[in-house]
């Protein structure tokens, strides 16, 4: 018994329990949880167990996913099967089903968000591993591009990119507001601030939209339809600040 104990113990603290074998080689029987915790007597390491069960079962069922708030949240999401994320229950964030970027990024699509181009020399390739989006692109440095188009290209990133930063930065603000009015709000003979809370909640959603627009127009070439998205996006973007 000491010695499943110790082999239990140290398979849990490594993250390796889950269809975790019988030490000895020649035998594939796979411990119980019922075994597992009638030898592992510690509550902390049978609670590092549990979660390594949780943990196991979202990452097989294909319509469950972490919340992925940067600031850390625990909670299960349920896929709706739309292809668009939903806000967490427990703190609001709005997760992406379909990529591994950190939150939903509507208008944008998540080839935008991964799909990176050399404003030199178009060269595609995707931001997270750095590996081509087109493999058959051999010249990395040496481009024949002309440079005016490329000085234009740079130009017109360097545009949608300033945007894309005010926003998310502005977006910041919004939040830190809402935080330093919430506490505000706590304090006695106050009068309700939920007005205000619920401004800087639209601030948040509006300056988030606003900045993927700038992903989803830089990518876009359908000249007829962006005229379209731009006036929306600058009347959103006049309300905004308005606001």
């Amino acid at each position: 018994q000491p010695c499943w104990r110790e082999y239990l113990t140290t398979r849990i603290e490594q993250n390796m329990v889950v269809n975790c074998t019988c030490p000895i080689s020649e035998c594939r029987a796979q411990p119980t949880t019922a075994f597992i915790c009638s030898i592992v007597s510690s509550e902390e390491i049978i609670a590092k167990y549990e979660k390594a069960l949780l943990r196991g079962y979202v990452e097989c069922c294909s319509n469950l996913t972490w919340c992925t708030n940067p600031q850390g949240c625990d909670q299960i999401l349920l896929k709706d099967g739309l292809g668009y994320g939903a806000a967490c229950s427990k703190c609001s964030w709005i997760s992406c089903f379909n990529c591994n970027f950190p939150e939903a990024h509507y208008p944008a699509s998540c080839s935008h968000m991964s799909h990176m181009t050399c404003a030199k020399c178009n060269h595609g390739f995707c931001w997270r591993c750095l590996k081509p989006w087109r493999p058959t692109h051999k010249d990395y440095y040496n481009c024949s591009a002309m440079v005016s188009k490329a000085a234009w290209q740079e130009k017109r990133f360097q545009d949608y990119n300033e945007r894309c930063t005010f926003h998310h930065h502005a977006r910041e603000f919004a939040m830190s507001l809402r935080n330093r009015v919430s506490s505000i709000s706590e304090m006695p003979k106050i009068r309700t601030l939920t007005f205000v809370l619920d401004a800087c909640k639209v601030l948040e959603q509006a300056r988030k939209v606003l900045a993927y627009s700038c992903v989803y127009s830089y990518y876009n070439q359908d000249t007829e339809s962006m005229d379209t998205v731009e006036q929306q996006t600058e009347s959103l973007e006049l309300h905004t600040n308005a606001l």
